[in-house]
């Protein structure tokens, strides 16, 4: 998005009938196509396959080896930049920058998983997992031009419509690669079923064929024709940055997908991959690998000192402009622009203990199956919808304060649920609420996140921000369990959290009575201590709120005063 794009009034407020009336139109529906073969490679490598090697007879140590695939999603935005800059040759000319790139992701994912089908893993399981890389690597790639196809074919006040329709194809497609390829193997084999899931992907060869293009895509230039230096200390120089570049991207993608495997197999063996998933102190590892990795990468793109490089000058080009261009067009807000989006999903991160909560207050597993994965997954997908519709009825600013608002909200209603003890039709509407919640804030992240791009760095800013935005939500989620066992430790021996005790006096029997045994304290101490995790998770939401209303009210103000004074510079 230009400058002049966000300083403009803002549009007419779009009656209803207008909203809805997009998702009827060519760039919703292929949109839809487009999230579905999002969807569906990265469900099959990263967890059906899972079963396919299981029943092949392999090790749940080996196949949790398969889940480094997806370390290529932690650190994509390391070759956004590429992307960006490169044009794939012949088919850019024919249909644009971006479809070119998804048809050459689609053909390399689509040849993957016909491969793949043509493997027996018992007995070639190294040439499986090469091509499981390969399909985790195209999926990646796929993902970074297709958010920005869907950034840059429609305006801002669009992108909460394209939102809501990337996300309905992507979660579309999970649902069907999570069950189809099973009964397809159950009846006609693994093999068969990954030949025709291959078939599936032409879902997104078509969409792409029938989507429009993107504006006119301009490539940033990189100068390095003045740079005088000898080819063979070019090629020895590229060597040793890129081997440098991808020591940092291990790191950073080892801290991000909290899987240190391939780290531990180089440096520190077993002790490190057993320290870095630890709970709940490994999380501090993995905060350190992260800066550790920003940092060798940082040392990886660096001008060598005084002296002018043709591999210096490019990767620091192609990996600072993006950062320095956010940087220089939101210079006075950048700062808390980056804090909204690092926080604003945090209250609803740190809920990863939902499960041991829900089998705490007495659910059975097929209560909790039903509820969260059939009426949960309807309630996302409504969410969803209803943030596509907040955004282009009202706005982006007021869409981001209303999925601010909507997180601890949804937090609070678990502890409601905590206070019913084993009440089904209260577990139904905590867990639609929540997911209804989910649904409008991240629809509303995604739409804004897109409005903070600009042409020609679309791919990598948005990647770099897709990246590391979910890092402080994990950090502090990584306590989320033992904030729960201190807080019924203290509400067991009194004080401010062992006033809520007097909330649980009626608690049925089965209801965190078994859990307080294990920790040592009564079931209405437990309870307390769930109560009290929860309000803890809706503070951190308010800590949302505020931001989101500091970036509503200051950043159009900067935008507008900055264009004011470029106008005043032109005459």
């Amino acid at each position: 998005m230009t400058d002049e794009t966000q300083a403009k009034a803002p549009p007419p407020k779009k009656t209803l009938l207008q909203t809805l009336a997009f998702f009827g139109e060519r760039r919703s529906l292929v949109m839809l196509g487009l999230g579905f073969a999002s969807g569906l490679p990265f469900m099959l490598i990263f967890d059906t396959l899972s079963l396919w090697l299981r029943d092949a007879g392999l090790s749940l140590a080996v196949i949790g080896f398969f889940s480094l695939a997806t370390l290529s999603f932690s650190f994509k935005f390391l070759w956004a930049p590429l992307i960006d800059r490169t044009k794939v040759p012949v088919l850019h000319g024919l249909v644009g920058h971006r479809r070119a790139w998804m048809l050459v992701c689609q053909a390399v994912i689509i040849l993957g998983l016909l491969a793949i089908s043509g493997v027996n893993p018992a007995a070639n399981l190294p040439l499986m997992a090469a091509i499981a890389v390969i399909v985790g690597f195209a999926t990646a790639t796929q993902d970074i031009v297709i958010d920005a196809w869907r950034i840059e074919v429609v305006d801002t006040d669009r992108q909460g419509q394209m939102a809501v329709a990337v996300q309905w194809g992507y979660r579309g497609a999970m649902i069907m690669a999570g069950a189809v390829p099973l009964l397809l193997a159950e009846r006609f084999g693994w093999n068969i079923s990954y030949l025709v899931m291959a078939g599936v992907m032409l879902v997104g060869v078509v969409s792409t064929l029938l989507a429009p293009r993107e504006r006119a895509h301009a490539i940033r230039p990189i100068h390095t024709d003045g740079v005088a230096q000898p080819k063979a200390l070019e090629i020895l120089e590229w060597l040793a940055r890129l081997a440098i570049l991808m020591v940092g991207a291990l790191l950073v993608g080892s801290g991000l997908s909290g899987d240190a495997s391939l780290l531990s197999n180089i440096v520190g063996g077993d002790a490190l991959a057993e320290a870095w998933k630890a709970k709940p102190n490994g999380v501090w590892l993995q905060l350190a690998g992260v800066l550790a990795g920003l940092g060798v990468i940082v040392v990886a793109a660096w001008p060598i000192p005084k002296v002018k490089t043709k591999p210096g000058v490019y990767l620091s080009t192609a990996l600072y402009a993006p950062l320095k261009d956010f940087l220089t067009r939101f210079s006075g807000v950048a700062g808390l622009i980056l804090a909204a989006i690092c926080v604003y999903r945090v209250s609803d991160f740190v809920l990863n203990i939902m499960n041991p909560f829900y089998r705490d207050m007495g659910f059975s597993l097929t209560e909790i199956a039903e509820i969260r994965k059939v009426f949960g997954i309807i309630a996302s997908m409504a969410g969803v919808f209803l943030g596509g519709v907040v955004v282009a009825r009202f706005g982006l600013m007021r869409a981001l304060i209303v999925g601010a608002f909507a997180q601890p909200i949804s937090n609070l209603m678990f502890a409601l649920l905590a206070m019913s003890g084993h009440d089904v039709p209260m577990l139904f509407a905590s867990i639609c609420i929540d997911n209804i919640a989910g649904g409008v804030a991240g629809t509303a992240l995604i739409a804004y996140m897109s409005s903070l791009t600009t042409a020609g760095f679309t791919a990598t800013q948005y990647a770099l921000f897709s990246s590391l935005y979910a890092l402080p939500g994990k950090l502090i989620a990584s306590q989320s369990g033992r904030i729960v066992e201190a807080s019924a430790l203290a509400a067991e021996g009194g004080g401010p959290i062992g006033a809520l005790k007097a909330l649980f006096t009626r608690l049925p029997p089965e209801s965190f009575t078994a859990a307080g045994a294990k920790l040592g304290v009564s079931a209405p101490a437990m309870a307390a201590g769930y109560t009290a995790f929860f309000i803890y998770t809706a503070l951190i939401g308010v800590v949302a709120i505020a931001l989101s209303f500091l970036v509503a009210v200051r950043q159009p103000r900067h935008m507008a005063a900055k264009a004011a004074a470029e106008v005043e510079v032109s005459v």
